[in-house]
C-alpha cells in the first residue's frame, strides 16, 4: 500500500480528475494507511479501502481500484480482485493505468488457474506491456515479470517460468530491497510446482538468505508476514 505522500504524488498526475473534497480523501486514506502500517493487509482493510474510494463513488479514480485489486489479491480472495478488475475493462486508461491493469489481470487469471485465458490476455497486451515497461522504473518492472512468470507456471512451463524470473534483469536495491524478496518468493512457488523438493529448499534458503540482509523492516509486521509468504509458497500457495 502506498505511503499517503507516495499517494498525493501519484494522484498529482491525475490532478484534473480528482475529486472535489480532496481533503476528507486525503484524511480517509491517512487513517486507512494507520491500520495498514499496525495491522497489515485484512480483509477490513480491503474492504473498507474499496467503500472509501470505490463503491461510494460515481466515478472512482482508476488508480483507486486498481489499490482496492491489490489488497484483495493480498489476502488471496482473487474473486474480490476479478470483481474489481472488471471495473477497468471499459474504463478509459492512461499508460501507467493500462501497465497496472495489466499486471494486475495476469496475476489474478494465472492465480485463479485460468491459462488460457491468461495467455490470450498476455498475448493482446504483451507489445504494449514490453514498451511500457522500458519506461518504468526497476521494480516496476519486476512487477510485470512476476505476472509474466506466473502466466507460464500456469501452463505449466516451470522451467521457463523460472527462468524468465530470474534472468531478466533486476538489480538488488541495497540490503533492505522487498522487491527482491517478492521475485524469491515467486521463485519458491514455481518451483513447489515442479515437485522437486531440492529445488524447492534451494529456493527456500535464498529468499531466508535475503531476509537475513534487512536491517529493518517497513512496518512491524512485514517480517512475519514474508516468513508465512515463504512457507506458503513452499506449499503451492501464493
Amino acid at each position: 500500500m502506498l505511503s499517503p505522500q507516495e499517494r498525493e504524488r501519484k494522484r498529482g498526475v491525475f490532478a484534473k480528475a480528482l475529486r472535489s473534497g480532496g481533503n476528507a480523501d486525503t484524511k480517509r486514506y491517512m487513517e486507512l494507511y494507520a491500520d495498514f502500517s499496525e495491522l497489515g493487509y485484512t480483509r477490513e482493510l480491503a474492504e473498507n479501502y474499496a467503500d472509501a474510494f470505490v463503491n461510494e463513488h460515481k466515478k472512482p479514480l482508476a488508480e483507486d481500484i486498481l489499490q482496492t485489486v491489490r489488497l484483495f489479491d493480498r489476502i488471496r480472495d482473487f474473486g474480490s480482485a476479478e470483481f474489481y478488475l472488471d471495473m477497468l475493462k471499459d474504463k478509459k486508461l492512461n499508460n501507467d493505468e493500462k501497465f497496472g491493469y495489466c499486471i494486475e489481470a495476469l496475476k489474478n487469471k494465472s492465480k485463479k488457474g485460468h491459462w488460457r485465458d491468461a495467455v490470450d490476455f498476455r498475448t493482446e497486451n504483451i507489445n504494449f506491456m514490453q514498451n511500457y515497461s522500458e519506461k518504468v522504473d526497476m521494480k516496476q518492472r519486476a512487477d510485470l515479470y512476476i505476472a509474466l512468470a506466473l502466466v507460464d507456471c500456469a501452463t505449466k512451463k516451470y522451467m521457463q517460468a523460472f527462468k524468465l524470473l530470474m534472468n531478466f534483469g533486476y538489480k538488488p536495491q541495497g540490503r533492505n530491497d522487498s522487491k527482491l524478496l517478492e521475485i524469491l518468493i515467486t521463485g519458491i512457488y514455481i518451483c513447489s510446482h515442479t515437485g522437486n523438493q531440492e529445488s524447492i529448499d534451494n529456493a527456500v534458503e535464498n529468499a531466508h538468505g535475503a531476509m537475513k540482509l534487512f536491517t529493518e523492516y517497513e512496518h512491524p509486521w512485514l517480517k512475519a508476514f514474508y516468513e508465512k509468504q515463504i512457507e506458503d509458497a513452499a506449499q503451492g500457495i501464493i
